[in-house]
């Protein structure tokens, strides 16, 4: 099993971005995804999941109304669109899978992807 994440860069406070994940190597169709974050000496941080099955999501409030979820079931990958980035969002992110829907840390995420560094200059 591996999940990829990439799209990460370097972007000015006020741009967009889009994250992805790339998921391989068995079927997701019950699992939930999620996108995680960890900025430098700080916990990592829950942002949003979805069903991969059902497109049902939750946010946590950091990020809720400046981010979408949202997954591609023909090309097996997750997104994370992010708006009006500030420099407080800069940190590595993850996306993770669970057969739990709902979590809101990352305790009882299975599988992890490698993470992709986003910098938000000021």
């Amino acid at each position: 099993v591996q999940l990829q994440a990439f799209g990460g860069g370097l972007v000015q406070a006020g741009d967009s971005l889009r994250l992805s994940c790339a998921a391989s190597g068995r079927t997701f169709s019950n699992y939930v995804m999620g996108w995680f974050r960890q900025a430098p000496g700080k916990e990592r941080e829950f942002l949003a999941g979805i069903r991969w099955r059902e497109e049902s999501a939750w946010y946590e409030d950091s990020v809720l109304g400046r981010s979408t979820i949202s997954r591609d079931f023909a090309k097996n990958t997750l997104y994370l669109q992010m708006n009006s980035l500030i420099p407080g969002d800069t940190a590595v992110y993850f996306c993770a899978a669970s057969q739990t829907y709902g979590l809101r840390t990352a305790h009882g995420w299975e599988y992890w992807g490698q993470g992709t560094l986003v910098t938000v200059s000021s």
